[in-house]
């Protein structure tokens, strides 16, 4: 239910399912309704009192920072009984529940799928929920968190968590090779190139050190739109083959080509121990990485064997920036608790929820022992008052610099875009930026060709 921050087997057992989740794929269908938003929303009333059963799906690993919310919530609705099916979503599960009646009242899932089952008529929009329940989405979640599953001027869900990326780089790599971490910076190409050249090192033609991990494919959604790219347009159509994205690519062929090229460097990332005890950092297999909000948790019980620091992610104009990510909470049309199912999530995304489970996270990092990095919930107000009450100096200074960069680039933040393509976008996007990496295709070739298979999908999605 939330991107893990503690130690040990099950902390990594948890982040290597939210890795698996996060990369698959989605299969976008066709053939369902393409209805506005009054017109799915029907004649739902949001404004009932809670009771009765509610069926919730996709809470998949809970850890003490979901439960604690879920325990909350519980508090809140007494006469609400919650039937917690706790699998992991599954796209084409969802369409095929809905068809068959088997429909949930609550769905946990990424918030790439949103747009796709708005655009279907498969989800409720929430405004009537929000007005239910004295919410005000806009003030209550970042903006940019909001954009994410706004579509046909509706909001269809209700967002949790934002990771915002930035770089994490090895001080013992940069002072071996004479560099600084100011020198890591994504806005001056030629000074990261000279970086870069000076960490990076190989055997045999084989990448042994990487300067820069720039986590291509995993990240390409942030070096296209940090280059001054676009993924798609306000009515949600995919523009991948825009010539704002070319740049984006082009940094990151420079980038791979710098350490032996595409194949090599993906070849040498993919044998890291990335949660394990030989960890990229500890191996001193790179100077610096692209990394999400969630990893230092991992690096945490090795504090004491490297030494790190974090400087952001800079677009084309040299500002800070980040994208927006995270899961997200939706009601299917038929659902049969509609109003229950409105007063549950928004409990489970309240401030109150949300110190509740800073509370239980440091509760077990005492326990337990670990680093509180923090808790990145997609509401500033509940970002502002867990940093204030539980995230304390760790008595490491490089972590405590991290954990303050990751809260400075919070602010920052950019929706990937809201498509009905959105999952297919992001993949073709990748394919893209695989072929051109790799010299099969030039950006060009690449681009309108993921261009074509996007705009396919996309209109599939909104058949009527």
């Amino acid at each position: 239910m939330e991107p893990p921050q503690s130690k040990g087997k099950m902390m990594r057992k948890r982040i290597l399912g939210i890795a698996a989740m996060a990369a698959a794929s989605a299969v976008v269908l066709a053939g369902c309704s393409g209805g506005g938003a009054g017109e799915v929303a029907g004649d739902v009333d949001f404004s009932t009192e809670p009771t009765g059963t509610l069926k919730a799906w996709g809470f998949e690993n809970a850890d003490d920072v979901g439960t604690s919310r879920m325990d909350y919530a519980a508090e809140q609705l007494s006469d609400v009984e919650v039937d917690l099916d706790a699998t992991a979503f599954d796209a084409q599960k969802f369409t095929t529940r809905i068809a068959s009646g088997d429909v949930p009242d609550v769905v946990q899932m990424d918030r790439r799928y949103v747009t796709t089952y708005a655009a279907q008529g498969l989800i409720m929009p929430l405004e009537e929920c929000f007005k239910a329940q004295d919410v005000s989405p806009r003030d209550h979640w970042y903006p940019f968190v909001v954009d994410d599953v706004t579509y046909d001027d509706a909001i269809w869900a209700v967002p949790q968590f934002y990771q915002p990326p930035a770089i994490i780089v090895n001080k013992k790599v940069l002072a071996e090779a004479g560099v600084t971490p100011d020198q890591i910076d994504t806005s001056k190409p030629d000074v990261l190139l000279e970086a870069i050249g000076r960490m990076y090192q190989e055997s045999g033609g084989v990448p042994s050190r990487l300067g820069f991990d720039p986590v291509a494919t995993g990240q390409s959604g942030l070096w296209i739109l940090g280059m001054g790219g676009q993924l798609n347009d306000e009515d949600g159509a995919p523009t991948l083959d825009d010539p704002s994205n070319i740049a984006g690519i082009e940094l990151l062929k420079q980038i791979t080509d710098a350490q032996g090229g595409f194949a090599g460097v993906k070849s040498f990332t993919d044998s890291f121990d990335t949660f394990g005890d030989n960890n990229q950092y500890v191996a001193g297999q790179v100077g610096a990485q692209v990394n999400a909000q969630w990893y230092p948790n991992v690096l945490g019980p090795y504090a004491d064997q490297i030494d790190i620091e974090a400087v952001p992610f800079r677009d084309a104009d040299g500002e800070p920036f980040s994208v927006a990510s995270g899961t997200s909470f939706v009601i299917p049309v038929g659902a049969k608790n509609p109003a229950a199912a409105c007063a549950w999530m928004v409990d489970l995304t309240s401030d109150d929820a949300w110190m509740a489970a800073g509370e239980a996270r440091a509760q077990t990092l005492d326990s337990e022992g670990g680093l509180n990095t923090g808790l990145f919930t997609g509401s500033p107000a509940s970002d502002k008052a867990i940093r204030e009450q539980f995230v304390t100096e760790t008595g490491n200074a490089g972590f405590d610099q991290v954990i303050s960069t990751f809260y400075d680039v919070v602010d920052y933040g950019q929706s990937f875009g809201s498509s009905p393509a959105g999952q297919e976008i992001q993949n073709e996007l990748n394919n893209a930026v695989t072929a051109a990496l790799l010299g099969d295709k030039t950006p060009e070739e690449a681009l309108a060709d993921a261009q074509q298979a996007a705009m396919r999908a996309y209109e599939n999605a909104t058949a009527g």
